[in-house]
């Protein structure tokens, strides 16, 4: 099956996915106290994000409460996403409904990361 979607669509969203990981990452820097509970904090939400994404199970073969736990992270709408654009040939106004999500988990923890940034500093 050929490729179907739009790559600067795709690289756009990826973008707003990396955002949402850095974001991530600034929060957990701000938390920890040294180098090693930040790498513990981010195994603790990076497995059960890949767990529950739907990239390795699938993800309407879940229980609903992990699907309910999956929907929070940014990787569940992001394979849903990249799955649309290249298997579907999605356009910008069938991805707009699961970029919002991660965009908004990225605007969050970036305002949580510069907050707790700030307290550090004082």
């Amino acid at each position: 099956m050929p490729f179907q979607g739009s790559i600067p669509l795709l690289l756009i969203v990826a973008l707003v996915f990396i955002a949402a990981n850095l974001a991530m990452g600034i929060t957990f820097s701000t938390i920890a106290r040294n180098q090693l509970q930040a790498m513990q904090m981010t195994f603790f939400v990076f497995l059960p994000s890949i767990l529950l994404s739907g990239f390795m199970f699938p993800f309407r073969g879940m229980p609903h409460w992990a699907q309910a736990i999956g929907e929070v992270f940014p990787l569940t709408h992001f394979l849903r996403i990249v799955r649309g654009i290249l298997l579907k040939g999605n356009g910008v106004s069938q991805v707009m409904h699961e970029l919002w999500p991660i965009a908004l988990f990225a605007v969050i923890l970036t305002a949580i990361g510069i907050k707790r940034y700030r307290q550090t500093l004082d």
